[in-house]
């Protein structure tokens, strides 16, 4: 931002001498790095834009064609169910591992999530995949964030984990178990992919989604996942790059 000065009359002879310091108007802020004015028509101003509007992890494309960005970490414990595929969710923990946070991951499927977590990192363990019950305190910090992964089938139990700032949970559902009401009200952010019409039901009344999210629920595609809150649904599809697709294969929803 530039600042308007004033010029001050210079020192009359004999008089002390101080340095001159140019006038701030007040309403225009700190003072800021003395640089050269900056001037663009108005006919320029419509070059500036950005093509991401928030910081995060791209999780796909909105219906639009530009990148879903999640902000997975912040600075209160952040806690998501995705309610669909172990793809999807090995996606989004390749993904925030890229960004430099650490992927913990407590799961009975070992066996899906081990070939992953040796490709993450290429020989550094940035992400580690732990026995049911066996995942410890995680230090998490604003250097150093870290997203726990809870693959533990329809019916996890309540994690041992105390919720930390700059620690997001991702709780993995194949599909709604008997206690789905209490792990999707507890959710801060739900993820949805294809599930059958009573499932579509009870995720509708829980989240309070139009008819026609529920009524296109049972019916979307290997890659297409709703992400919603009370307040805001934005459906996006996963598209994955030649490394994840490698590693991971095709999109799918059963595994």
């Amino acid at each position: 931002m530039a600042y308007q000065t004033y010029p001050v009359p210079g020192p009359q002879p004999g008089a002390e001498q101080h340095p001159v310091r140019p006038r701030v108007l007040p309403g225009f802020g700190l003072r800021g790095p003395r640089r050269e004015k900056h001037v663009l028509t108005a006919g320029d101003l419509g070059a500036l834009s950005f093509p991401v509007g928030d910081d995060g992890v791209v999780i796909g494309e909105d219906p639009q064609g530009q990148p879903a960005v999640l902000g997975l970490f912040r600075p209160t414990a952040y806690d998501l169910v995705l309610v669909g595929g172990i793809w999807t969710a090995q996606v989004i923990a390749l993904r925030a591992a890229a960004t430099g946070a650490r992927v913990a991951v407590e799961t009975g499927r070992a066996q899906l999530w081990g070939p992953m977590a040796q490709a993450a990192g290429g020989g550094q363990p940035c992400v580690t995949v732990h026995q049911v019950g066996r995942l410890g305190p995680q230090g998490a910090s604003v250097a150093s964030p870290v997203l726990v992964v809870r693959d533990l089938g329809a019916r996890p139990p309540r994690s041992r984990l105390s919720a930390a700032p700059w620690q997001t949970t991702l709780t993995l559902l194949p599909y709604l178990g008997p206690n789905a009401g209490r792990v999707l009200n507890s959710a801060d952010l739900v993820g949805v992919q294809r599930v059958s019409p009573q499932e579509a039901e009870l995720i509708g009344r829980v989240l309070s989604l139009d008819p026609q999210d529920v009524t296109a629920l049972p019916g979307l595609g290997e890659d297409l996942t709703l992400w919603a809150t009370r307040m805001r649904r934005q459906y996006v599809r996963t598209v994955p790059g030649p490394a994840e697709q490698q590693v991971l294969g095709a999109p799918r929803r059963m595994d």
